[in-house]
């Protein structure tokens, strides 16, 4: 964007000093704000910011926005989405309004396995164009940084293809967008009843290429009942960390499987899903640099229990939420619907969601450095809000339009 002057915004919140990359406990439940102010935007970043009247040795030269008393919001931070995927799941959804569960829908050889079959047969630009649809509505919706997944593919090409498309959307749009390699989301058809093959193909042939051609930030397994071990979760970790991908992992979303653990065990970047962990779980955390991450609308969507956050924030843990954005158990991209289920259903004050939403799910995809708060230095990713002041509204409002333009 051009450099900006931002003038009579009418609050100016989630402000945070340089050097904060997460909150943590009671201070989740606060956001800093300041009212009647000002903003200047220098080289696409947050040059500096203050209550108006603006100092004239700033308003002078630059091109001037007046917001006319509106709020400006750090953009949402979406730090687990799965958007490249090829046409949809529908029949499922169908299959779920008649009883049968998730783990049921993929023992039957559907789920992920579906969504492989239909990618293998898509092109890349034609995945490549579904793909920017999702991202456009993200954008519209709000966010404005995002991770994206690999893992309906299953195949050494197929991986390579959906990362090769994440690379696309990365170079295309003025979003931040980090990749991960989910090879190990599901064992490919091909592999059926040989599970460890699979797993030697990731390790042996997929991570390597991945690497090659630097497609991949993080590195990712779903590790829970009927998926990957934690034996084997530990060999892909490995293998990732060894050519330079830092873990994120699928832990905890069927049963309390040991994800956490291992996950800590490679400093991985998040654990994510959490809808079955315990006090040992928090333990573990507690004494680690990895954030929980916590997908209240694969909850919703697939009627299974909420993450505890709350118990996680009076244990002076911080939470990270995030829209898990997929074809089978969350189709849905809008964080603003996951801002008020962190309220609704996990018991998250306004505050404590937002910033689950903003700061630190910009640390569960290692970019709070430059994103997920207004703060100097940091990268220009903005809600303008129509005449909303105060951040209760945004929740409890669930679907009224809140955003009046988002700038990036």
């Amino acid at each position: 964007m051009k450099d900006t002057l931002f003038v009579n915004i009418g609050r100016l919140a989630g402000i945070l000093p340089k050097g904060v990359r997460k909150l943590c406990g009671h201070e989740m439940d606060k956001v800093e704000s300041l009212d009647n102010a000002w903003l200047l935007v220098r080289g696409g970043k947050i040059d500096s910011f203050g209550q108006m009247p603006c100092p004239n040795y700033i308003a002078s030269g630059f091109q001037t926005e007046d917001l006319s008393g509106k709020m400006l919001l750090p953009a949402f931070c979406d730090a687990h989405t799965h958007i490249v995927y090829a046409g949809d799941r529908r029949q499922e959804f169908v299959d779920k309004i008649n009883g049968l569960s998730y783990e049921e829908i993929a023992k039957r050889g559907g789920g992920i396995l579906n969504s492989a079959d239909l990618l293998h047969n898509t092109s890349e630009d034609d995945l490549y164009e579904q793909a920017s649809q999702r991202l456009e509505e993200m954008m519209t919706n709000g966010t404005l940084s995002m991770e994206i997944k690999s893992g309906y593919g299953l195949r050494t090409e197929d991986e390579l293809k959906m990362l090769r498309v994440i690379r696309r959307l990365k170079e295309n749009y003025p979003v931040t967008i980090k990749s991960t390699f989910l090879g190990a989301h599901a064992v490919g058809r091909e592999y059926a009843g040989r599970q460890q093959e699979y797993v030697d193909l990731v390790c042996r042939e997929m991570i390597p290429a991945v690497a090659a051609e630097n497609l991949a930030d993080f590195v990712d397994v779903f590790c829970d009942a009927g998926f990957f071990t934690v034996e084997q979760t530990d060999r892909i970790l490995k293998t990732g960390t060894e050519y330079g991908l830092r873990p994120k992992i699928h832990a905890n979303e069927l049963a309390v499987s040991g994800g956490v653990q291992v996950g800590v065990k490679y400093n991985a970047v998040s654990v994510d899903h959490l809808e079955r962990t315990t006090d040992v779980e928090m333990e573990v955390l507690r004494n680690s640099d990895t954030m929980p991450l916590m997908l209240p609308g694969a909850s919703f969507f697939l009627g299974m229990p909420y993450g505890r956050a709350k118990d996680y924030v009076k244990a002076g843990l911080p939470v990270a939420l995030a829209s898990d954005c997929n074809p089978g158990s969350s189709p849905s991209c809008d964080m603003r619907f996951v801002m008020a289920l962190g309220c609704i259903k996990m018991r998250l004050t306004p505050q404590e969601s937002f910033n689950a939403c903003t700061i630190n799910a910009a640390a569960a995809m290692g970019c709070a450095d430059i994103a997920g708060s207004v703060t100097i230095g940091k990268k220009a990713a903005f809600i303008v809000t129509k005449n909303v002041m105060e951040l209760g509204f945004i929740p409890y409002f669930h679907h009224t339009p809140f955003i009046d333009r988002v700038i990036s």
